[in-house]
């Protein structure tokens, strides 16, 4: 087995560290000053310094790393998800800028690949071009209030046709980026024909922002965070939006099959951004044991915390390897044919890296749960992960039947 990066990779990998290392955290206190001194805190992505480091990334090639191969003309990288992987860990390292200044950010990126695959070329030529170009943002809206998400054939939210129109009416909410101004355009999911057969009944529509009708009632908060730098998560109302037939994102009752198509790759690039996150943790435990001074021994001599260094150590890359490997079996059967593998990252990912970040905050003592350093913000973030893209226990239950049906078959 090869476990060496190729070529592209590693040239990339070498100017992204650079890129990091000389521009974006440097100015992660810059960006953090200016989105407080923002008119409207939400608007993220108008911040003068990720302006600047956007023109920076793209100047070197740094842009739209995300986009796998087959798709998007002049302006994708071209990328596999395998020479992508290691990339989106070192931005991970820099979760609330690095991804947005490489225009890598979800739900951008999930959002670009639906119409990349499912949109129409007037479609592609009014969203998709100017999302690629990062001249707006994007949100996509599945979650619902009333009913278990988990299973989003729940979906209650009715889109209705209406001669030339369809007509949408229903609730969503942590529809991640719709807080921000800068999202003009929504990929909304709802029940077009209730009475199809159970995967058949959703149809996806583009909703832009400025529809009458279309209403971002409140901004939600993640353990005490508002995730104000990502563009917040909203709650939506929709009574009674009309959007053009044309809207439609592939056909009607296409709408699950377009949601799995979306979720598999959002799912490993969360993954894969996950185990940057940790890579920082385990930096700034083992800084931290190394400066403080307990009951006459710096903490690095205690046994006990370097037991959680050593364990973190070997749960990270034991995680490193699981992503990479589904990342190539993308690469070689896509998405489908590594169903089992992505849903194996999707249950072990926030649960190593939430051990770590848990494990680096015990050991910063009562700091890890200040402002004073991103530890706790990080925790809360990837605790979200437990629930992003399905929950752990929908995940375990699908896998296991997986698992069942090879043995005993």
């Amino acid at each position: 087995m090869d476990f060496a990066f190729d070529t592209r990779t590693e040239e990339l990998r070498a100017s992204l560290l650079d890129f990091m290392d000389s521009h974006v955290h440097p100015q992660e206190q810059v960006f953090a000053d200016q989105l407080a001194g923002l008119d409207d805190r939400w608007a993220w992505s108008t911040a003068p310094v990720l302006q600047e480091l956007r023109a920076e990334a793209r100047s070197r090639g740094l842009w739209n790393l995300f986009l796998p191969v087959g798709h998007y003309g002049d302006l994708g990288a071209g990328l596999t998800n395998l020479q992508y992987a290691p990339l989106a860990e070192i931005t991970g390292r820099a979760g609330h800028l690095a991804p947005a200044a490489l225009n890598c950010a979800a739900p951008d990126t999930g959002n670009m690949e639906v119409l990349a695959m499912f949109g129409t070329p007037e479609q592609q030529e009014r969203w998709l071009r100017p999302l690629m170009e990062g001249r707006i943002r994007s949100a996509f809206a599945m979650t619902e209030p009333d009913v278990a998400s988990s299973d989003a054939t729940n979906i209650e939210t009715r889109i209705e046709r209406d001669g030339d129109e369809y007509v949408l009416n229903g609730r969503k909410w942590w529809i991640t980026g719709a807080m921000n101004p800068e999202c003009e355009i929504f990929i909304v999911m709802g029940k077009t024909d209730p009475t199809a057969s159970r995967h058949r009944q959703q149809s996806q529509v583009l909703v832009p922002r400025d529809t009458p009708g279309l209403t971002v009632v409140r901004p939600m908060h993640v353990m005490g965070y508002d995730d104000h730098e990502h563009g917040g998560h909203a709650e939506l109302r929709f009574e009674d939006v009309r959007v053009p037939v044309s809207h439609l994102i592939g056909e009607e009752g296409g709408g699950f099959g377009v949601a799995q198509a979306r979720l598999g790759p959002g799912r490993i690039h969360h993954c894969m951004r996950a185990i940057g996150v940790a890579e920082k943790a385990i930096e700034l435990m083992c800084t931290r044991a190394d400066s403080r001074v307990a009951f006459g021994r710096a903490l690095s001599e205690q046994g006990v915390i370097r037991d959680w260094i050593a364990e973190s150590r070997v749960r990270l890359e034991q995680l490193r390897l699981l992503v990479l490997k589904t990342a190539w079996l993308m690469d070689e059967v896509g998405a489908r044919g590594a169903h089992t593998e992505i849903q194996a990252i999707k249950i072990a990912t926030p649960k190593t890296v939430q051990w770590i970040l848990d494990k680096a905050i015990q050991v910063h003592g009562a700091g890890g749960l200040s402002q004073d350093f991103p530890l706790a913000n990080a925790y809360a973030s990837i605790r979200t992960l437990r629930f992003a893209d399905g929950p752990d226990e929908v995940h375990k239950n699908a896998l296991a039947k997986a698992e069942i049906r090879k043995q005993t078959s």
